[in-house]
């Protein structure tokens, strides 16, 4: 994935001021790079964002998995291995924070600390080799943060959100953006481990039964956060022979999520392993959430199945953001971060949507944003060899961190900006990928790609040039106009780049330059 850099960044050398939670605005300069350690029951992670931005930028990210939930349902205390391997994990994250300037970090522990009856001593020895106060979220809590976190990719999302653990796994119900009920039960793999066939099958109905009475109805999507399902995820798509390996926003229909459940029941962890880069440790547990997941589905009546990568971390995240912040789109806001970062003339991407948008009038909201961050990443790789320009802005942008973002669009808009930089989507990369797309989607990616390329060669994609053009599509006639300063611009290869987007348009092409 790629790390995104922060909105913006102030070199004063005025020391850090933490602002509170929830604050209307956050200054950038005092809030720079925040961190999350996160103690579950598998696995201790450290996290750092570059910044509280409406898209999370990565700018570190540590996992040990140590297995603190492991036995916790035969001895009811936490396992002494993994509290050691965990307070070694805390001990490095703390001494990372420092090194790194942290200006926030937080923490939280979750269902094996909350449940295990060692859970407070483990936060005490925590704190006293630490200094880091550990805060233990209630189940209630965990399934909260986690449907944050799910807000911060889909700002309006329905349906339900199912973050499962070692230990525990949480649901919360999402409805236009708002959060609504969340529920916890005992579903992590590490409790069902162990189990004899009898009693995993009365514990996954008896835990989703009291899910399904703290959750009613009927639930079109669920999200799934969570290691191990994103390890079904990625068996899914080995199965499938999916050729965009990016978990984010990767879709399963119901049938599509049952069969590979099935499937997981027949493999050995070892057969997975040869299909996977996931860790032995978390294919160990996979089989026993594959038992869960068909379970869920049937009982809340779903129909898709998406996955988040963002969860209980990116939640945290979600809570130091303004509200004002947090309304804004991920999608635009992530491209813009990158366009500041790495294109030659930043701000531009702006200017050339406005430019274009003449000839998309009457396209949806969601069409629209598509156009407007294609135009922000327009740019984006202008330093890559030349001959590899095209390819390079494909893999980008189709792999980079953007959220708000299914896999369709990702791959019409990596198509786009191949087809800014080449006249042929022949290139290196799996074909599969852009067969993802319609045949009518493709050729209207590279309508835009060919727009883009027009917009920005006519002016060198420098600011203030193009308030001097404009261009329009009436009556079967693509016309550029070019007045004032901009008609010294005129010249053969405006012309053919105009000619070849009117070609793909089935329109006939008209340059205009003024005379005033």
């Amino acid at each position: 994935m790629e790390t995104l850099k922060a909105e913006s960044e102030d070199d004063s050398n005025d020391p850090p001021v933490f602002a509170p939670l929830g604050t209307e605005y956050i200054n950038r300069n005092v809030v720079r790079r925040v961190g999350v350690i996160d103690v579950g029951s598998n696995s201790v992670r450290l996290v750092v964002f570059d910044g509280v931005a409406r898209s999370p930028a990565y700018f570190y990210n540590e996992k040990i998995l140590c297995g603190l939930g492991k036995g916790l349902l035969d001895t009811g205390k936490l396992n002494p291995d993994g509290v050691e391997r965990a307070l070694a994990a805390i001990r490095r994250f703390t001494a990372l924070a420092k090194l790194m300037h942290l200006t926030r970090l937080e923490s939280v522990a979750t269902a094996a600390v909350r449940e295990a009856s060692d859970g407070k001593e483990f936060c005490d020895r925590v704190e006293k080799e630490t200094g880091l106060t550990l805060s233990i979220a209630s189940g209630a809590e965990e399934g909260a943060l986690s449907a944050k976190g799910v807000l911060l990719g889909w700002p309006r999302a329905d349906g339900v959100v199912c973050d499962i653990g070692g230990a525990s796994m949480e649901l919360a119900h999402l409805e236009r953006g708002e959060i609504g009920h969340c529920e916890t039960s005992p579903l992590g793999p590490l409790k069902l481990s162990g189990l004899d066939e009898t009693d995993l099958k009365k514990a996954i109905d008896d835990g989703i039964k009291g899910l399904r009475k703290a959750i009613p109805g009927q639930h079109g999507r669920i999200f799934l956060v969570g290691g191990s399902w994103r390890a079904v995820a990625r068996l899914d798509m080995e199965r499938r022979g999916y050729p965009l390996k990016v978990l984010h926003e990767y879709r399963m229909s119901r049938e599509d999520a049952l069969e590979t459940c099935r499937w997981i029941g027949t493999m050995t962890v070892d057969e997975m392993n040869d299909l996977t880069e996931t860790s032995q440790a978390r294919l160990e547990l996979v089989p026993l959430a594959a038992r869960v997941l068909p379970a869920l589905l049937k009982a809340l009546k779903v129909k898709t199945v998406t996955v988040s990568s963002y969860g209980l971390r990116e939640g945290m995240l979600y809570e130091m953001m303004p509200d004002n912040l947090r309304e804004r789109d991920p999608l635009i806001e992530a491209s813009r971060h990158m366009e500041r970062a790495r294109a030659r003339f930043p701000g531009f991407g702006d200017t050339l949507f406005a430019w274009l948008s003449p000839l998309y009038k009457g396209r949806s909201a969601g069409e629209q944003r598509l156009i407007h961050a294609a135009c922000l990443l327009h740019d984006i790789t202008w330093r890559a060899h030349p001959d590899y320009r095209a390819e390079v802005c494909f893999e980008t942008v189709t792999r980079a961190n953007l959220s708000g973002l299914d896999h369709e669009g990702r791959i019409f808009l990596g198509l786009s900006i191949l087809h800014r930089y080449k006249s042929s989507a022949r290139s290196h990369f799996d074909p599969a990928i852009i067969e993802l797309l319609s045949e009518e989607r493709q050729l209207e990616a590279e309508i835009l790609g060919k727009a883009l390329r027009l917009g920005a060669m006519l002016t060198g994609a420098a600011p203030g040039a193009l308030e001097d053009t404009d261009i329009s599509l009436r009556k079967g006639v693509l016309r550029l106009r070019l007045r004032s300063n901009a008609r010294a611009l005129a010249g053969e290869v405006v012309v053919k780049r105009l000619e070849t987007l009117a070609s793909r348009l089935g329109v006939e092409a008209s340059l205009e330059v003024g005379t005033d």
